[in-house]
C-alpha cells in the first residue's frame, strides 16, 4: 500500500510503538496525525517527525469524536487508522474494578468507538484500513496480567470481526501481536519482562518496520517476533499441552525461576 498523501492517525503516540509507527508513515510520505493523551508528548512528537499534534483521550466517546473529528481538519479524508493506545494493570483476580474499567476502555472500546466513526465513510468511499496493535497476548496470553490478557483478546477478536465483516466492502484490517518490546511498559513490568522477552525484546522501530512490510500484503496478523506464529499453532493443536506448559511457567514466576 503506497502511504503517500494519505491520512494516518496513530494513537498513543507519544512514546514507544506509536512514536515508531507515527515516524515510519511519515517517513513513507503520510500526512500524519499524532494521538496521545499526554499532550506534550503528542506535540514533541508531532514537531520532531513533521506530523500534526491531536492530544487527548482516544479511548472515551467523547474523546474519540473530537479526535476524528479534528484529524479531518487537520488531514483530509482518513485512510488508515493505527489504534495503537494500549494500558497495562498486572494483576489477577484481585485487580480492581477501576482497573478492569480503564483496561475495557482503552484496550478493547477505542477500537469500537473509532471504528463506529471511520466505517461508514470508509463504505461509502469503497475502503480504508484499520490496524490495531494487540499483542501476542492476545493470541496466547499474558501470565500475571489478566486485565491485560482479556483485553487484549478482546482487541484481536474485534480485528478479526471487523475483518470477517467488511473485507468484501474494501475494509482492511490488520492486527499487530508482538511479545517483548522495548517500551515503557515492558521496563515497568518487573518479573514479567523475563517472560514476554523471551524471544528477544525487539525496538519499538522494529514493529513499525514490520507493521510497514505489511502494508504491502494486507495480512492480517502481523508478527514482529516470527516466533509467535508457532505458538498460535501450538496452542490451537494441543490446547491442553499448551496450558500445561504455561502452567510450569506460572510456577516458574511464582518462585522467581524466569530470571
Amino acid at each position: 500500500m503506497l502511504v503517500r498523501d494519505k491520512g494516518i492517525v496513530v494513537t498513543g503516540a507519544g512514546r514507544g510503538i506509536g512514536r515508531a509507527l507515527a515516524t515510519r508513515m511519515v517517513a513513507g510520505g503520510a500526512r500524519v496525525v499524532v494521538n496521545d493523551i499526554d499532550a506534550a508528548a503528542a506535540r514533541a512528537v508531532a514537531e520532531e517527525i513533521g506530523a500534526h499534534a491531536v492530544p487527548g483521550d482516544a479511548a472515551t466517546e467523547e474523546g474519540a469524536a473530537a479526535l476524528v473529528s479534528a484529524a479531518r481538519a487537520e488531514v483530509g479524508a482518513i485512510d488508515v487508522w493505527f489504534g495503537n493506545a494500549g494500558i497495562s494493570r498486572p494483576g489477577g483476580l484481585e485487580v480492581s474494578e477501576a482497573d478492569w474499567a480503564a483496561a475495557l476502555e482503552v484496550n478493547v472500546l477505542a477500537h469500537v468507538r473509532a471504528a463506529r466513526l471511520l466505517v461508514p465513510e470508509w463504505l461509502e468511499r469503497g475502503g480504508g484500513r484499520y490496524v490495531v496493535t494487540a499483542s501476542a497476548a492476545g493470541l496466547l496470553t499474558m501470565l500475571g496480567d489478566l486485565p491485560y490478557s482479556v483485553t487484549k483478546h478482546g482487541a484481536v477478536a474485534f480485528a478479526e470481526w471487523l475483518s470477517a465483516t467488511y473485507a468484501h466492502r474494501g475494509i482492511v484490517v490488520q492486527a499487530i501481536c508482538p511479545q517483548g518490546v522495548k517500551t515503557d511498559m515492558l521496563a515497568g513490568s518487573g518479573p514479567l519482562a523475563g517472560l514476554v522477552s523471551h524471544d528477544t525484546a525487539l525496538e519499538p522501530a522494529d514493529v513499525a518496520e514490520a507493521a510497514w512490510r505489511a502494508l504491502d500484503d494486507d495480512r492480517f496478523l502481523v508478527l514482529p517476533h516470527p516466533e509467535v506464529a508457532s505458538y498460535y499453532q501450538g496452542r490451537a493443536a494441543g490446547t491442553d499441552r499448551w496450558l500445561r506448559g504455561m502452567n510450569k511457567l506460572q510456577r516458574r514466576l511464582e518462585t522467581g525461576g524466569l530470571g
